[in-house]
């Protein structure tokens, strides 16, 4: 017979190659196989070895689609943050993804701003998509996106603070705290009129904890609060910049800002370098988050460190075992995974 009129031997691969290929390749039983692809922690690290390997070579593709049709659900795990173009989820998400990956899920990320009504309907979008679970960073929602999530039996976990009656489960810090805490360190640092420049309280929980969190320091400190001190603002650099001005305008003998966001606290220091004031010598600065940036301004900038990918980590976790090991002791938990402060220069 010709080359041309030979029937071609059939290649394994690809969407072609099933999971009892892999498991011929491997030496090991389909269902070993299925283990070690779909819940990974329950085979030893030689046997999940094997599997992989076998699974490069005959590039063996996981029909999710099959799996989400026979458990009606998909593998697909549902992200709503406030901003997707907020540096803050970065490492929230990365914490997500990392863990998600590994147990053969996807992360779908959704937008809402700061409207509950947006995130209701990305929740209802969501949960038509069959999600396996949902992953809110907000923790105050509409009465109707709340009924939804219960009904739907999907675990949930809200990232953003730490709610007294979660919808589900929660893992995060404490925003009360942590503002408490740094005011208290610039009180006891000597500062006698400390600012605080927040975000828009108006549907934010977070803000309004951060500015409860603030009075009730000035409050422990003997301090007495004074409206003109407290500047709610938008993002971005030339909001911090707004907010020195507006706090000099208003009180000119305040001695400190703190800033819940570091552009907003970059773009005070800015500010006041432009002015030509000496930082901490004429007003010091705090922050929010220690990313990067404010290590390598100058003054660096002294902020409290937020266990932003360990939030998204634990988040994940819990979360898949509540999918894959049905671990329903977990309902109702509230993870508080703390804070740092980071003392620097510019205070």
């Amino acid at each position: 017979m010709s080359d041309e009129t030979r029937t071609p031997r059939r290649r394994i691969g690809g969407s072609g190659a099933k999971m009892r290929d892999v498991a011929e390749r491997a030496g090991v039983s389909p269902m070993t196989v299925s283990r070690a692809l779909s819940t990974p922690d329950r085979v030893s690290a030689e046997m999940r070895e094997r599997v992989e390997r076998a699974v490069k070579e005959i590039g063996y593709l996981p029909n999710h689609l099959a799996s989400s049709l026979s458990s009606n659900r998909s593998t697909t795990i549902g992200l709503i943050v406030p901003s997707i173009d907020n540096s803050i989820y970065t490492q929230t998400i990365k914490g997500l993804s990392d863990v998600i990956r590994r147990s053969g899920f996807q992360l779908m990320i959704s937008e809402a701003g700061y409207d509950p009504a947006e995130e209701e309907e990305l929740i209802a979008s969501l949960l038509t998509h069959r999600v396996s679970g949902l992953v809110l960073h907000n923790t105050e929602h509409t009465a109707q996106a709340a009924t939804m999530i219960r009904q739907s039996g999907v675990p949930v976990v809200e990232n953003g603070n730490l709610p007294r009656n979660p919808v589900d489960m929660a893992v995060s810090y404490s925003n009360h705290a942590a503002a408490h805490a740094m005011t208290m360190h610039l009180g006891r640092l000597g500062y006698r009129k400390i600012a605080f420049a927040s975000l828009s309280s108006l549907n934010n929980d977070r803000s309004r904890d951060r500015i409860a969190g603030y009075l009730d320091a000035l409050k422990a400190l003997g301090q007495e609060p004074d409206p003109r001190l407290i500047i709610e603002t938008s993002r971005g650099l030339a909001a911090g910049a707004e907010a020195v001005a507006r706090v000099i305008q208003g009180v000119p003998e305040a001695d400190a800002l703190f800033c819940a966001g570091d552009v907003l606290a970059v773009g005070a220091l800015f500010e006041c370098q432009r002015r030509g004031w000496a930082v901490p010598g004429r007003i010091a600065i705090a922050s929010f988050d220690d990313v990067e940036l404010l290590r390598h301004v100058t003054p660096a900038v002294t902020t409290l460190r937020l266990p932003r990918y360990d939030i998204g980590e634990r988040t994940a976790q819990m979360l898949l075992s509540r999918i894959i090991d049905g671990a329903d002791h977990l309902r109702g938990s509230v993870v508080d995974l703390k804070f740092e402060i980071i003392q620097r220069e510019s205070a």
